[in-house]
């Protein structure tokens, strides 16, 4: 799997950039909230990757945050009838947060208004994330303001969740590490590392 490309930045379009590494230019598809962060074209990069096989094509999928790449597999591996095209819009048509607070609330009008979603598609999506994986509830402490250091927590459980772990274990091992931690900061990757470490 390519976990992310770091190279100079060939050609950015609004859906797709072509960045070379090494001299292999890599088309990547990617999402509007991305490609507003993008640097000048002939700049070095670091652009997270989300690699798809399929039996016609072999595709990569673009992301400037964490945050951007957690949501898309959230949606693409745990939304029945989301696939990453479907999962691209939802990027390009709403922030990260807006969707956070959309799935919280149970706002169905707000996913809907993204281009190619529908109401129907926009109600599963609420349904099943907050039915099977239970991500609203450690969203919620996000949107409470609580303090730096458990937003970074509740980053690292999003991302644990997307990378396949039920959310009870998730957030259990991330508030051991916080709580062994006690004053140290740590960002959210170095919880996310900890953490795989401890799951394994």
């Amino acid at each position: 799997m390519i976990s992310f490309l770091e190279g100079e930045l060939v050609e950015a379009l609004p859906t797709q950039v072509v960045i070379s590494v090494q001299g292999i230019g890599y088309l990547v598809q990617i999402p509007l909230s991305s490609f507003e962060h993008l640097p000048a074209p002939g700049s070095r990069f670091k652009l997270l990757t989300h690699f798809v096989v399929r039996e016609d094509a072999h595709l990569l999928f673009g992301f400037v945050t964490a945050a951007e790449r957690d949501l898309f597999r959230l949606l693409v591996q745990h939304v029945t009838g989301v696939g990453p095209k479907l999962a691209l819009a939802v990027l390009s048509g709403m922030s990260v947060g807006q969707f956070k607070t959309a799935v919280i609330n149970g706002d169905t009008n707000a996913l809907a208004k993204v281009s190619g979603l529908g109401r129907k598609t926009a109600e599963r999506i609420i349904l099943e994330l907050k039915d099977k994986i239970g991500v609203a509830a450690a969203w919620e402490l996000a949107a409470t303001g609580r303090n730096d250091q458990q937003a970074k927590g509740n980053d690292a459980v999003l991302a644990l969740l997307s990378l396949g772990f039920k959310q009870v274990e998730a957030q259990k091992t991330v508030r051991e590490i916080l709580c062994q931690a006690k004053t140290e900061q740590i960002d959210t990757e170095e919880l996310v590392r900890r953490a795989l470490k401890l799951l394994a």
